[in-house]
């Protein structure tokens, strides 16, 4: 069950690293890895200590707001250049 969960972590890892394109595809990825975490956490709870059992719950609610961020600034990105390709936006200019 670790093996599958790191293979998981790294493919959506080296999915980051790869296929950038559209910042759709790079939030995907992140939640990925999120959720990942996540079920990672939520298996093990033996090994935790007292103070780590609500250490799952706040990582799904991390998750949700970071995709509820990523999505918001998806569709900021969209509106000004009209578009969600990465290689379109400059990070210099406002």
């Amino acid at each position: 069950m670790t093996f599958i969960l790191i293979t998981t972590f790294f493919i959506a890892l080296m999915g980051l690293a790869f296929h950038r394109i559209h910042l759709l595809s790079a939030l995907l990825c992140l939640e990925a890895m999120m959720l990942t975490i996540f079920i990672g956490l939520a298996l093990w709870p033996n090994n935790l200590t007292s103070s780590m059992l609500m250490a799952p719950l706040i990582m799904l609610t991390l998750s949700a707001c970071e995709a509820a961020m990523g999505l918001s600034l998806m569709i900021a990105t969209a509106r000004s250049h009209g578009n969600d390709n990465l290689k379109t936006f400059h990070l210099l200019r406002c």
